[in-house]
């Protein structure tokens, strides 16, 4: 049989993210050990539990990654989304961080498959944060000039890689001569660049918030931190802990429970230092080191409706969330699904549909969780937000349709009954 002279672009997007997740276990070694552990943590629990495939199969689950990166405009938003086309990843969700607990100067989305077949053959999302520098409670005019200067005269991707990616997205595929060469310079796109960072630069937007200093003080893009998939998110971190790896203080999202998992549970080991070149305002070029990537797990649950959700924002909301759960949250999957909590295919509740999302408090807490310093506190400030910045907005600054999620579950348990 002659081989096909295309490779889909789930298969595509399967090459891309082994290619990430390889490249960036040769930058941050311990992002190895945390695959590693998370393969057989994964193992163990499905040999332990019969239903353990009832959110996806082994195989999917622990070849599942997500990648996050940060860019600073609207342009260069707009090319990640030219170039994630071509691998079949979409813009779902809108996300700010700007008003967490621990205030994050970021809007976000995540690019990843939205139909059925393609998220069980590969669910590969990046959750992608732009710089907001707009909102004049980060950026005063004379910071927000110099920034929006230095942003312009970098170019994070080349105008040919994005080219092609929109020429694969319109065919739906690329030949299997090219895809090699294709996925490895998209991959290229994230490595950590070694060029010298102006050190005044950096620690002046640091002032700011690390999250700025990582996208706006250096010339290029990087994965920040790349994600794998875990059944026993709470054994991982005690055996991750038992290695001597240094994790962050808590589980960010819902707490444990004996009901169904819900939504998602992350956390990750503390960002650690790793070895940059710094160029003094004298011209000098020394080492030194910076604190900005991690190594991040997540546990995946069942997706809630919205009547869900606002179950979780009210359980979420007490000093322990832990205690209360189970006022808010049934035991069995039976009867979230009669309480319209939940959705399950074909409306049967053996079959739930997975949550393919994110959280934004769980995205600050990370984040937070992973730095030196806090970002000051904005809400004090007096200062209005006039930026603009909404889910609208980001829509037409990246010419795409930003699906919402909510519909696309909806959608996912009617594809089922069809």
């Amino acid at each position: 049989m002659s081989s096909p002279k295309s490779l889909p672009t789930w298969r595509l997007r399967e090459r891309f993210a082994a290619g990430l997740s390889a490249m960036y276990g040769s930058e941050v070694p311990a992002y190895t050990a945390l695959v590693e552990v998370s393969t057989q943590v994964n193992r163990d629990y499905a040999d332990r539990h019969p239903d353990a495939q009832r959110l996806g199969s082994l195989s999917r689950v622990t070849a599942e990654r997500h990648g996050a990166i940060r860019v600073g405009t609207p342009e260069e938003l707009a090319a990640v989304a030219d170039l994630f086309s071509a691998f079949g990843m979409v813009p779902v969700g809108y996300y700010d961080l700007r008003d967490a607990v621990s205030p994050v100067p970021v809007v976000s989305t995540a690019f990843r498959p939205i139909d059925g077949d393609e998220l069980a053959r590969n669910p590969f999302r990046v959750f992608t944060s732009m710089l907001a520098l707009k909102d004049p409670r980060f950026f005063d005019a004379g910071l927000r000039g110099r920034v929006q200067t230095f942003l312009e005269c970098r170019q994070l991707f080349d105008p040919a890689l994005i080219a092609r990616a929109r020429v694969v997205a319109a065919d739906g595929g690329c030949d299997v001569n090219g895809a090699d060469d294709f996925v490895a310079q998209a991959v290229a796109a994230f490595a950590l660049s070694h060029q010298p960072i102006e050190k005044s630069w950096y620690d002046e937007l640091s002032r700011v918030s690390a999250v700025a200093a990582d996208i706006a003080g250096v010339a290029s893009t990087h994965i920040n931190h790349l994600t794998p998939r875990v059944l026993d998110i709470d054994e991982l971190y005690r055996q991750m802990t038992a290695r001597g790896v240094t994790m962050i203080d808590a589980i960010q999202g819902p707490p444990r429970c004996d009901g169904p998992a819900v939504l998602l549970r992350q956390t990750s080991f503390r960002a650690l230092a790793e070895p940059r070149l710094f160029r003094g305002d004298d011209g000098t070029v020394v080492e030194g080191s910076l604190r900005v990537r991690f190594g991040e797990v997540e546990a995946r649950g069942v997706a809630l409706t919205p009547r869900g959700r606002e179950r979780y924002d009210a359980a979420m909301a007490a000093a322990e969330p832990a205690k209360v759960w189970e006022r808010y949250f049934p035991a069995t999957d039976d009867e979230m699904a009669a309480q319209g909590l939940a959705y399950y295919r074909d409306g049967d509740p053996s079959k739930p549909v997975v949550y393919e999302d994110f959280l934004p408090a769980s995205a600050a807490g990370i984040f937070r969780s992973n730095l030196d310093r806090d970002t000051e506190t904005i809400a004090a400030t007096g200062i209005v937000d006039d930026s603009g910045y909404s889910m609208d907005w980001m829509a037409g600054a990246i010419g795409r349709h930003i699906h919402d999620p909510y519909l696309l579950y909806e959608s996912l348990c009617k594809e089922a009954l069809a």
